[in-house]
């Protein structure tokens, strides 16, 4: 007899909480690469004050690897479940912190980021889609919220810890510990306590105009381009990625040079990564309730705003400040973008096309560290790439505004 699946983020309390505690893990590795690594760039690997290409070298990989990784990951685990597909991304992980203890050039830590990608692109993904599986329809904003604000929590987390154990043992020591400790634990617990969801996905009710013989070359030019809601959406979470690479690669050193400690710049960074993280508790569901179009395009704008104030204040007070602005945008439009692809997915398939919006969104990352990194190169200072980020935050969210349809 076929056992009845039960839907719910109650109902399946246990396995939610699990999934939670696997993206926490997920961001904590992030986290660790996403200030000590541009801050010390120059120390550590001699890299000059203007060489803002080669800076922004290692998030073009990481872009890259990631948005492939969201592609395959998601269609890959339609076929073979989600389980298989995280504990894969953990193996991968594995060698990471070894690599940085031991790196002797930058492109030790472009190969480190290689593997981080993988990482990122398999197990995020796996713990979102696992909490949809098991979600009811009307809970799909406020899983993508619990989900972004345990990752993103993490990744403020790992930005403080990273930075005191840098000051305390090193850049390659402190690292090396704390990835070590993260990764192994990541890797166990999704080994011992992870359950598989895809038959829940598979025994769910399928809605939506998809049908499930289409190839996933068929889904991915329908999804881009041909459906123009689906592609407004897919436009904004690559241009939102604008935001989140000033922060990772040329924040850091515009407030290095600015003259602030490691220790300062992390609670600057993080209170970015705490604000987006913490509101997705409260931006996640409200979207289930008002509608997903207006935290997008508020969102977006609101990022713009905050990355515009950047190079026109001198304050580390304001700087905080603009930083948790660019929280509250990037906590209003993350977790709504990814319930608004899944308004539009059947069950069967929600895997593959949230894959492919996690491709255009991560490609993002690439994209914006060749632009804005030429631009940096080409200015030879970085008061132009925070205007141009701005101002391409705020045209997508005027995108979204213009094609995607009022849901509530």
């Amino acid at each position: 007899m076929k056992m009845k699946m039960k839907y719910g983020i109650a109902e399946n309390r246990l396995q939610v909480a699990l999934q939670l505690l696997q993206v926490f893990l997920v961001g904590l590795t992030i986290g660790m690469m996403r200030i000590v690594v541009p801050g010390l760039a120059s120390a550590e690997f001699g890299l000059a004050g203007q060489q803002f290409l080669l800076l922004t070298s290692f998030v073009v990989v990481f872009g890259v690897v990631k948005a492939i990784m969201n592609l395959v990951a998601g269609r890959l685990s339609d076929i073979y479940g989600r389980r298989r597909i995280l504990i894969a991304g953990w193996l991968i992980a594995v060698p990471i912190p070894l690599m940085i203890l031991l790196s002797p050039s930058w492109n030790w830590i472009i190969a480190a980021t290689f593997l981080l990608g993988i990482n990122q692109g398999l197990c995020w993904s796996m713990t979102i889609n696992s909490k949809l599986d098991l979600a009811r329809s009307e809970q799909k904003g406020l899983v993508n919220g619990i989900n972004e604000f345990a990752g993103y929590a993490a990744v403020a987390v790992a930005g403080v810890a990273t930075a005191y154990l840098v000051e305390a043992f090193g850049a390659r020591q402190g690292l090396f510990i704390f990835g070590l400790v993260v990764i192994i634990f990541g890797l166990a617990s999704a080994i011992f306590w992870i359950k598989e969801t895809l038959p829940w996905a598979k025994s769910g009710e399928i809605n939506g105009k998809f049908t499930t013989n289409k190839t996933l070359f068929q889904l991915f030019i329908y999804a881009s381009w041909r459906d123009k809601i689906l592609f407004s959406l897919n436009q904004a979470g690559l241009v939102e990625k604008f935001t989140d690479a000033m922060v990772w690669i040329f924040l850091p050193v515009f407030l290095l040079a600015k003259g602030l400690s490691l220790i300062q710049i992390s609670i600057i960074i993080s209170a970015y990564a705490l604000v987006w993280g913490g509101l997705q508790l409260v931006t996640g569901p409200l979207s289930d309730s008002i509608g997903r179009k207006g935290l997008i395009v508020g969102g977006m704008c609101l990022c713009g705003l905050g990355l515009l104030g950047f190079p026109y204040t001198n304050n580390v007070f304001l700087w905080a400040l603009e930083a948790s602005i660019m929280g509250v945008g990037m906590a209003m439009l993350y977790p709504t973008l990814g319930a608004a692809v899944a308004d539009f997915a059947p069950a069967t398939e929600r895997g593959t096309l949230l894959g492919i919006y996690r491709f255009w969104r991560d490609f993002g990352y690439a994209v914006a560290a060749l632009i804005l990194g030429s631009v940096a190169q080409w200015s030879a200072e970085l008061t132009a790439p925070f205007l141009l980020a701005a101002a391409l935050m705020i045209a997508s969210g005027l995108i979204v505004l213009i094609i995607f349809p009022q849901q509530k």
